[in-house]
């Protein structure tokens, strides 16, 4: 699945009962998260164990609910501030995650780095 650059990335810093469909996760979003579940930026939540993960998002016509499944092992969730209720994540970020990279000690590099200009030393 590829996500573009621009998307915004909304972490539920606590695990969730996945057995929540759409207006279950919506009401996550609006009290837990205090976000607005229509704003067009992808909500992701995970279960206790961390073998599953549901995202919600709304493309402007309507809400889609996506869930993966682990068959082995699980996911390696980001480390989340004392406290927090949600964390902001890139794009890229998400997509390491859906990947089954590990985040931790992870650190975003530029895409592209500029040539030395010609005739520079």
């Amino acid at each position: 699945m590829i996500f573009t650059g621009g998307l915004r990335v909304c972490l539920a810093a606590q695990p969730a009962d996945l057995r929540r469909s759409f207006e279950g996760l919506a009401l996550l979003v609006r009290g837990a998260l205090k976000e607005d579940e229509r704003s067009s930026q992808i909500f992701v939540f995970t279960n206790k164990r961390r073998d599953r993960i549901r995202l919600l998002y709304w493309d402007g016509t309507g809400l889609w609910l996506m869930t993966k499944k682990l068959e082995a092992g699980n996911f390696s969730w980001p480390k989340v501030p004392e406290g927090a209720a949600k964390i902001a994540l890139r794009a890229e970020a998400l997509e390491m995650l859906l990947s089954g990279l590990d985040l931790k000690g992870a650190r975003m590099r530029p895409w592209y780095e500029e040539p030395a200009a010609a005739g520079s030393s």
